[in-house]
């Protein structure tokens, strides 16, 4: 499935999660795709370099079927797009708040869907709201 020239591997170990919860029924979905004897079943994950820290941007789901399936190198890819990275800063703050450094550190952190809902995209819907407000009222008081 990496069909994008622009990949390369990286040691699961060397990238940030984003992410403090693992879906269940998400991983479940990843495993019906991926073959754990053929990497190459395995998306591309994208990465993003902020300040000294690599982090996944996405694909947390897929770096974990990874290493549950024993490897220690993943395909990824330099993320292009622009996305919000004060969110994602935040995020890695968190991960690194709750002992979260690399994709095996989410091992007891797999969760029913249900719970991976409240758990984190509720926490992440809550704190794009709080960002927005705040550069909101930033801009107001630039008048």
């Amino acid at each position: 499935m990496n069909s994008n020239k622009r990949y390369f591997e990286m040691d699961l170990g060397n990238i940030q999660p984003s992410q403090l919860y693992i879906s269940n029924q998400k991983l479940a979905k990843v495993k019906e795709k991926f073959d754990p004897k053929d990497i190459s079943t395995l998306d591309t994950i994208p990465i993003k370099k902020l300040r000294n820290t690599i982090f996944y941007t996405d694909g947390h789901t897929r770096a974990f079927a990874a290493y549950q399936a024993g490897y220690e190198k993943i395909p990824v890819i330099w993320e292009n797009e622009e996305l919000d990275w004060e969110m994602y800063e935040i995020c890695i703050k968190w991960c690194r708040g709750a002992g979260i450094y690399t994709i095996a550190d989410l091992n007891t952190r797999v969760v029913k869907q249900k719970d991976y809902k409240s758990l984190w995209y509720k926490r992440c819907d809550d704190l794009n709201k709080k960002l927005a407000l705040e550069r909101v009222q930033n801009n107001y008081k630039r008048f």
